[in-house]
């Protein structure tokens, strides 16, 4: 990763609520010094609903890596995990 510039991301976690998904989600990331920014989550009648801002800017992890490590994850305990570069996330949602 290029230093001096910082590099965000955008993570959507969705599923069916279990206990430790957040602490998973953490410990996955901390593996990778990824920086949790801002974290939102609710539940929606067992549904488990999640929205990350991190910054990978110190991380050891591409996003790409990072990307099939969550999915991988994801797989595991039964949710769907993405990840976006957040210009990209932007663009995706702009009207």
């Amino acid at each position: 990763m290029e230093t001096g510039e910082q590099k965000t991301a955008v993570m959507t976690v969705v599923g069916s609520d279990a206990v430790g998904i957040i602490a998973r989600i953490s410990d996955l990331l901390y593996r990778h010094n990824v920086n949790i920014k801002n974290i939102t989550q609710s539940i929606l009648e067992d549904i488990f609903t999640m929205i990350m801002m991190v910054d990978l800017t110190a991380g050891d992890i591409d996003i790409k890596d990072l990307s099939e490590e969550l999915n991988a994850l994801g797989e595991e305990i039964h949710l769907s995990i993405s990840i976006w570069q957040t210009d990209l996330f932007n663009a995706m949602h702009r009207i």
